[in-house]
Order: structure tokens, then C-alpha cells, then sequence
């Protein structure tokens, strides 16, 4: 159970930080300091690596607590 309520709130976390990486790229994009090339790529790795470690996070979490217990 701890493990999925510190994964839960792991990947709030990390989504919240992406969301912000988003955000940041679509003033860039408006100010034109950035290519709509450039803000496509960006954003599609963001979101690609930001899901993987939310998918993966729990993982590593039961893997920690294995070792500890």
C-alpha cells in the first residue's frame, strides 16, 4: 500500500513538472525564441520521459522497500 501511495504521489509530481516544461515551451513558442519544430520535439520528449518514469517509479519503489524490509 505505501508503495503505490509514494508512486502515486511521485508521479503527480513528475506530471505537474512536466506540465510546467509545457507551459515554459508554449511562452518560448508565442515569443518566437523557439521553432515550432524545435517545440514539438521538446515537448513530445518531455512527455515520452516524464510518462516513463511514472511508469516505471513503482517498480524501483518495491524494489527499495524490498531491500530496507
Amino acid at each position: 500500500m505505501e508503495v503505490f501511495l509514494i508512486s502515486f504521489f511521485s508521479a503527480v509530481i513528475i506530471f505537474i513538472t512536466v506540465h510546467s516544461i509545457i507551459k515554459v515551451l508554449s511562452i518560448a513558442l508565442n515569443r518566437d525564441e523557439i521553432s515550432k519544430r524545435k517545440y514539438k520535439l521538446i515537448m513530445a520528449i518531455s512527455i515520452f520521459i516524464g510518462t516513463f518514469v511514472a511508469v516505471v517509479l513503482p517498480f524501483g519503489y518495491q524494489r527499495l522497500f524490498d531491500a530496507i524490509m
